[in-house]
């Protein structure tokens, strides 16, 4: 308005953003609010509010770090244990593992050749293309989230888990209790709660989870396809939520199988939205994939890709494994004498250098 009256020209400021802002943001948030609730009492010491916020493991990409889980521990002897070396090496060498060779690969090899331009390629191919983007971004993420706790248990702080085999949900209520832990409990504890919960009946509910959903969107960027992809998930927890009011579904293995191939194939079609550079992309790839779909060609796209699938059927593979054969894994290592758990991380390393491309591949959670 003042432009207009004035009659200059509006030229917007060329600011540039420090790295993960949204997430320090959030904890910083994190302290006042529960300082405001009484959940917590503030801290004596300036330094020590400095340290919590920019403590560096999970500074830039998460997980979201509340007041009232680390701060605690610095009030206590800092000391690593054998269990906490052992998992801290463990979590390192599996976060590396995810992000640099199967994340890295499969995005430069594939995804984002089907996401420059979708329309080159078959339905099949789209389709394959989202399947892959579902475990690039889960490697990406949750490989940074297992650094960033690893690294913090070397020093001698814990933090929580933020990625519990997402993909193996039989509900998009149980996907969110599994996917960036970290930040649908905040959206949970100070938005979702903050506007009533599940508190004012059933019709409140449903709108308070959209509302929290699509702030959550929000949080991920100031542009339509964000806000679509957290629209979609509130439609989807809402409607979950629903059903589950509605109808009492018998708990047995066809329906948890059931329930996990539909969770994931909605989660894959809001990825859609949220990898697309825009709505013409997403449009294009979803047209693909109902209208060209061409399975004739599953047989050379294999072999085409034969890398890329390896590395996808790998990273599945490993996301299902059940969680007492990772926990036996996760002991192995901390058993191993102090040269294997260092040989181990060494050939880790090699194996990046091996995989990796010329290219720099940022963290994807580096832009929010």
């Amino acid at each position: 308005m003042f432009c207009d009256a004035s009659g200059m020209g509006f030229k917007p400021l060329d600011i540039f953003l420090p790295v993960g802002v949204s997430f320090f943001t959030f904890q910083s948030l994190s302290y006042t609010i529960d300082i405001y609730r009484g959940t917590i009492k503030p801290v004596d010491n300036i330094f020590d509010y400095a340290f919590f916020v920019s403590f560096f493991p999970q500074l830039v990409a998460g997980p979201i770090v509340r007041a009232r889980d680390f701060i605690p521990q610095l009030y206590q002897p800092t000391f690593i244990t054998k269990e906490m070396l052992g998992r801290g090496i463990f979590l390192i060498a599996i976060g590396l593992f995810k992000k640099a060779v199967i994340s890295d690969y499969i995005s430069i090899n594939f995804v984002d050749r089907i996401f420059d331009n979708p329309s080159l390629y078959t339905g099949l191919e789209n389709l394959f293309g989202v399947y892959a983007y579902a475990l690039q971004i889960y490697c990406d993420f949750s490989g940074y989230s297992d650094m960033a706790i690893g690294i913090a248990l070397l020093l001698g702080f814990r933090y929580n888990i933020n990625f519990d085999s997402p993909y193996q949900s039989a509900s998009i209520t149980e996907f969110w209790r599994r996917w960036h832990i970290s930040l649908s409990t905040w959206l949970r504890d100070y938005l979702y709660i903050s506007l009533g919960g599940n508190r004012k009946g059933k019709i409140r509910t449903y709108i308070n989870l959209m509302l929290t959903m699509l702030l959550g969107g929000l949080w991920h960027g100031a542009s339509f396809r964000y806000v679509l992809w957290g629209g979609l998930h509130g439609i989807g927890l809402a409607f979950d939520k629903f059903i589950n009011s509605l109808f009492k579904i018998k708990k047995n293995m066809l329906t948890r199988v059931l329930g996990v191939i539909i969770t994931f194939h909605f989660v894959c079609f809001c990825w859609i939205f949220f990898r697309a550079g825009d709505m013409q992309i997403a449009g294009q790839v979803i047209s693909q994939i109902f209208t060209k779909f061409s399975p004739q060609i599953f047989t050379s796209f294999v072999s085409g890709y034969a890398a890329v699938v390896f590395l996808m059927v790998l990273g599945f593979v490993l996301h299902f494994v059940p969680k007492s054969i990772e926990k036996k894994s996760e002991e192995f290592v901390t058993n191993l004498p102090l040269f294997a758990k260092v040989m181990l991380l060494v050939v880790t390393i090699i194996i990046v250098i091996q995989v990796k491309s010329s290219e720099i591949q940022p963290f994807i959670y580096f832009q929010f």
